[in-house]
């Protein structure tokens, strides 16, 4: 065995090892930096890497037969030894080459094995090239079909629409800067050209860290067949990006939504009213059209599956915000979420239009959940099913569970602002101030100008420090700047004005909201018509008559609600209140009773605490301040959006004002909810 070893010295087979170990090492290093970057396949890094391996015995065999001399590569001369070691030498030489090559071989390929393309990916806006430029909801139309398709594949991960929405077509677009600001690899950007009956669409996929294109191409076809063409198009992209799909997902790929272009640009078009309804001032509006143009789609096309799913969100919406909370409202939803099962009853987009349903339509939450987990197998990169889960489990008190999951709404849609606004909301709630506005920062980061976060973020103070002024300057700043804008800060603006009793901003406030419903800022569904506020409005400003005039003439029309909707609770706490300010003591309080009772916290952990809040606010205006206080503190101790600076500040609790339950209460509120 010494004999090996000092002939392996000898012919200088040491430093030939170590030279070939240190340079394979430096392949291997750029190589597994180039393959990624350049999305080379995994297959191609290990062919290297085993060529390698090989090569190393193959290098040890010549290290022993050659040496390099100055005169060049030269037979290196033999010693006098037996034939038998020579013999002997060269099967060990082989076996140790063979055996290091395996060994290091049996450590990396696993780890080779183990990596993986980025499979991130987000389809920015097509631009729209027809000559009739009223055909960019049909462009529109082309990348949310191809999104949609994307995200069906569980191998993807895809961000949704609402965050690749503000990279429009037609502009100069930092692709590196985009992928950075939505954390993916790569983008989809394209446009489309619709003329006659025919239609020009060109598309392109880009790794965003390269600026390398991966793929591209044109599909000039007629107009029947552009729905194979989204399909195509999702298809290459997932094989470009060696994305594993299955046949089912391939199924829902192929799946044409509808035959009828005109129905799918109809359908394109409520698509786009339902996405921009909330956090606007015009949700109630859009909603109802959006309805309105979703019966003309399924009119064309009994068998288009999404729309069915889409009108049941519409109406399901306008009843659980309380635009219309009635029996016939909730039968329209219901009517529409069957159509779809009847059409596709195994479907994810029917599983998530159940589980709105139950949700938004009957406070089945357990129901819901369920449904949201069958349709997560076949919409994995649906943020809505996320979402839905977080707002749920913070209807059912889960507040710890409710963040998590709204962050991973958050990552599949990183730059939803009203995803953003809603898990900002939980924190308010919490009374955790500094994660609230951490959040609302991370909004304004990419929407700087949107008056609703802005409102927000600067609300902030009033909750926390009971402070209004950085409120009052964001609200000037946008009645200045951008007046279109005032109608979706209205809310806001009221009750800045109402805690600085400034009667003339409350009015002017007022009458910006046009025809829409007053909340005072709540995120809950509590809606109060303008008459009632023109009763507070006098309070503060002490005018009685006026107060009681207007608190009469807004229970004429409260009463015509709660005839439509008589076992509504969030109806029946605003007649109550409006009865208080009547002084009609035995209604209010059966009203504020009764709304408890319809909206339990068993039930609704969010709306009803809200309930036992309006209670309390009812029984302060009667003067019953043991009852308000013991009221008020059940609602404190849960999250809820009552602080201090509400409380501190807003002329509702004034009745309890210097009162020493209501005190302790109001220092309470300084610190955070403590959840049990």
């Amino acid at each position: 065995m010494n004999g090996f070893f000092e002939e392996a010295k000898r012919r200088k087979v040491y430093q030939v090892a170590a030279a070939y170990i240190i340079a394979a090492a430096g392949v291997i290093q750029m190589a597994s930096a180039a393959f990624p970057a350049w999305e080379l396949p995994n297959w191609g890094l290990r062919l290297v890497i085993v060529l390698l391996l090989l090569g190393f015995p193959v290098a040890l065999m010549l290290g022993w037969a050659y040496d390099i001399t100055a005169q060049g590569l030269e037979v290196t001369p033999t010693t006098a030894v037996p034939r038998a070691h020579r013999r002997r030498n060269i099967i060990m030489l082989v076996a140790t080459g063979v055996t290091i090559s395996a060994a290091t071989g049996f450590f990396l390929l696993p780890r080779v094995s183990a990596y993986k393309i980025d499979k991130s990916i987000a389809v920015l806006p097509f631009e729209n090239l027809s000559e009739e430029k009223t055909n960019a909801f049909f462009a529109d139309g082309m990348q949310d079909e191809i999104l949609t398709n994307l995200s069906k594949i569980a191998d993807l991960r895809v961000i949704s629409r609402t965050s690749v929405m503000q990279y429009k077509s037609g502009i100069a677009r930092n692709l590196r800067e985009i992928g950075q600001q939505l954390g993916v690899a790569h983008v989809v950007e394209g446009s489309v050209q619709r003329s006659g009956n025919r239609v020009r669409v060109n598309a392109q996929l880009v790794d965003v860290r390269t600026d390398r294109h991966l793929w591209g191409q044109t599909y000039d076809r007629d107009l029947a067949d552009v729905f194979a063409i989204q399909s195509e198009i999702a298809k290459t992209i997932a094989d470009q990006l060696e994305a594993k799909l299955s046949p089912a997902e391939k199924d829902a790929i192929e799946r044409a939504p509808t035959s009828d272009l005109t129905a799918f640009d109809l359908y394109t078009l409520a698509k786009n009213l339902c996405l921009t309804a909330f956090g606007s001032s015009t949700t109630k509006a859009n909603l109802l059209q959006a309805a309105d143009l979703l019966n003309q789609v399924v009119a064309r096309d009994p068998s288009f599956l999404e729309a069915y799913c889409l009108l049941a969100f519409a109406h399901d919406g306008v009843y659980f915000v309380g635009f219309d909370h009635t029996p016939a409202r909730l039968a329209q939803a219901e009517s529409a979420v069957q159509a779809a099962s009847r059409l596709q009853p195994n479907a994810g987009e029917t599983h998530l239009a159940r589980a709105q349903n139950l949700y938004w339509g009957y406070l089945d939450y357990d129901g819901a959940l369920a449904e949201l987990e069958v349709a997560a197998q076949s919409l994995p990169n649906h943020p809505r099913v996320v979402e839905l889960k977080g707002y749920i489990k913070r209807r059912q008190g889960r507040w710890d569970e409710s963040i998590r999951d709204l962050n991973r709404a958050i990552e599949l849609d990183p730059q939803n602002i009203l995803t953003l606004q809603q898990t900002a909301q939980n924190y308010q709630g919490l009374r955790l101030y500094d994660d609230e506005k951490s959040l609302l920062a991370r909004a304004l980061a990419f929407e700087p100008n949107d008056a609703v976060t802005k409102v927000q973020h600067a609300f902030v103070e009033l909750d926390s420090k009971a402070d209004t002024r950085p409120l009052r300057q964001v609200i000037e700043s946008i009645r200045a700047t951008n007046p279109t804008a005032i109608p979706s800060i209205a809310n806001n603006w009221l009750v800045c004005a109402l805690a600085e009793r400034d009667g003339t901003a409350a009015e002017n406030a007022l009458t910006a909201f046009g025809e829409s419903p007053i909340t005072f800022g709540s995120a809950e569904n509590v809606l109060f018509n303008h008459l009632f506020v023109e009763g507070v409005i006098a309070r503060i400003t002490k005018n009685e008559d006026r107060a009681r005039s207007a608190f009469i003439a807004a229970r004429a029309e409260q009463e015509k609600i709660i005839q439509a909707q008589p076992n509504y609770g969030p109806a029946l706490c605003v007649l109550g209140l409006i009865d208080a300010g009547l002084g009609r003591r035995e209604e209010a309080l059966r009203e504020g009773r009764r709304a408890v009772e319809l909206l339990p916290v068993e039930k609704d952990q969010v709306g009803g605490n809200v309930m036992i809040k309006y209670l309390a606010m009812i029984a302060a205006w009667l003067g019953d301040k043991d009852l308000a206080c013991e009221q008020l503190a059940i609602a404190l101790r849960r999250p809820s959006d009552l602080s201090y600076g509400q409380l501190k500040l807003m002329p509702f609790w004034d009745p309890l004002r210097g009162n020493p339950q209501f005190e302790k209460l109001v220092e309470e509120a300084k610190q955070p909810v403590v959840l049990k």
